[in-house]
């Protein structure tokens, strides 16, 4: 058979991932901080956006009104004079499948960012004064009393001008911000410097101090070595060791430890409790980390009642006296969409208008513009900038309403729980949240990913409400991954401390309780919460921790 080449024509259908239908994709699964960074780009890099206030008017980047002159420069920052009787136009948007957003054409009309959709959920079930009566001197300079500061350079200026410099200022008149001054905490690192200048008189010991205060990690440990630092400051390590062991007396007790043993030794120290037994207990924590009471009882030479007084001491020590001076400011979680129970039963479901950018389209400086445009590439340039912002305010509304489609169905779902608890949460998967709303699976994947809801019982990931099925030993419902391991640590926190529960006696209780689960599941959940096997326990409940 002959090889040869030809020309033909052929139809076929294929889905095409256009750059647009890219990127509403990727809206659907931006977090409320990562989606208000996308929405400002845009509004940066297109002229005709423009950020709604929470008042409900407009954001201005820069005052400028000259059309004409913004025309010959539309890739500057381009803004117009507004107008408030009819210069914005609104429109309503279209809800489409919820997976896809196409641009607009150049003729359809421009419209604004509409109220975050909601549902109705009916239906889912000193300062110094002078004496008033003359005791001041008579030759007092009452123009020079209000200040300290040597003003021989101001002139023949009347004092008054001049008068808020008494309170304290800044630069160019500026008051300094007194609550900014006072809000900032001091560092450990500030903290043991000021100590080690009252310590050390010495400058050479200063030195040595300085740069062991330097070597300390967050937790107030000395990561570095003795030798290593007596080689950088070409010293003896003796004369390292002697400055360490002065400024091991610092506060907060505890600091300059080379390892946990002594650390908690500097602390035993400074309370006066470091007595031979205590000494014995703390070279010896590796015995204590395994629960070896019997062993350390033997090794301290004490009884049971002193060896259970000791290690309540052990535990009020702190492991890491550092960690007191770092101040992180928690992030707190804002929610995507709350959820409130109704006086008659059911649930009111509406989405945080805090967390949705409102933008607007400048429909009055956009035909201003248009009118001034003079080539076909600034023509083709504004007509893009307005199919790039209706594109805009349509993938956001589109975006808003498929989450609260989705929400509105985990709620419907999980309708028990919000009620009752954790453990009548409903096991869930993706594809039936998909199958109830006609979406694909990973567009509800997308949905879930970085979402939050408040709800009276907390606020959750969306994903949490997601958890696999375990199946029921008396063939009803399936139960809920979340619930069992809620029922696991119930059984565990509720353990008499002489009948600790072995993985296999849970495996009996919550069979007796209709929940078909295997050992080894058990054991997984145990080990992802963070608790001891029964041997462990026992051994902590025997030494009561």
């Amino acid at each position: 058979m002959a090889l040869s080449q030809k020309l033909a024509l052929r139809q076929s259908t294929a889905l095409i991932m256009t750059p647009q239908l890219q990127q509403a994709i990727k809206l659907l699964q931006l977090s409320n901080q990562d989606l208000d960074a996308f929405v400002e780009s845009e509004i940066a890099e297109n002229p005709l956006l423009e950020r709604e206030s929470p008042d409900g008017g407009i954001e201005r980047e820069s005052e400028n009104t000259d059309p004409a002159e913004d025309a010959g420069n539309l890739d500057g920052n381009l803004d117009a004079e507004r107008e408030t009787d009819g210069g914005l136009q609104s429109g309503a948007v279209e809800d489409g499948n919820g997976e896809s957003a196409g641009a607009p054409p150049d003729g359809e009309p421009m419209a604004e960012a509409t109220d975050p959709p909601s549902v109705d959920a009916a239906d889912l079930t000193a300062s110094e004064t002078l004496p008033e009566d003359g005791d001041g001197p008579m030759d007092a300079d009452f123009e020079n009393v209000w200040t300290n500061d040597d003003r021989s350079d101001l002139g023949d200026a009347p004092p008054t001008q001049f008068a808020d410099w008494g309170a304290g200022g800044g630069f160019e008149g500026e008051p300094l911000d007194i609550e900014e001054r006072l809000s900032r905490k001091e560092t450990l690192r500030e903290h043991l410097s000021n100590q080690v200048n009252m310590i050390f008189a010495d400058p050479r010991e200063r030195m040595i101090a300085g740069l062991l205060v330097d070597s300390l990690d967050e937790a107030g440990y000395l990561r570095a070595e003795l030798q290593e630092i007596a080689e950088r400051l070409g010293i003896s390590e003796a004369e390292v060791e002697a400055v360490l062991v002065r400024a091991q007396d610092c506060d907060p007790p505890g600091v300059f430890a080379r390892d946990l043993g002594e650390c908690l030794a500097l602390q035993l120290h400074d309370r006066d409790r470091l007595d031979p037994a205590m000494e014995a207990l703390v070279k010896n924590l590796d015995r204590l980390a395994r629960r070896e009471a019997a062993v350390l009882k033997r090794i301290c030479g004490v009884d049971d009642e002193d060896f259970a007084d000791m290690v309540a001491e052990i535990q009020a020590l702190n492991p890491k006296p550092g960690l007191a001076f770092t101040h992180d400011t928690a992030q707190t979680v804002v929610p995507d969409i709350i959820v409130r129970a109704r006086k008659g039963g059911g649930w009111d479901l509406e989405l945080n208008a805090d967390t949705l950018p409102r933008v607007l389209i400048n429909q009055s400086y956009f035909a201003k513009v248009t009118k001034l445009t003079r080539t076909k590439a600034e023509r083709r340039y504004v007509n893009e900038c307005m199919q790039s912002a209706n594109w805009l305010i349509k993938a956001l509304h589109q975006r808003a309403t498929t989450i609260l489609k989705v929400s509105t169905e985990i709620v419907r779902t999980q309708d028990m729980f919000l009620s009752k608890g954790v453990q009548h949460l409903k096991p869930l998967t993706l594809r039936e949240i998909a199958d109830v709303i006609g979406m694909h699976e990973s567009t509800v994947s997308r949905v879930t990913s970085n979402k939050f809801m408040a709800t009276p019982r907390g606020v959750f990931e969306l994903k949490y409400f997601f958890t696999t099925a375990i199946p029921s030993t008396v063939g009803g419902e399936s139960h809920s991954a979340e619930s069992v391991r809620h029922r696991i640590k119930a059984l565990i926190d509720h353990e008499p401390p002489k009948a600790v529960l072995s993985d296999d006696k849970i495996v009996g209780i919550l069979s007796g309780e209709g929940v078909e689960i295997a050992r080894r599941t058990v054991a997984k959940y145990r080990d992802a919460m963070r608790i001891p096997s029964s041997v462990q326990r026992r051994r902590e409940k025997a030494m009561c921790l």
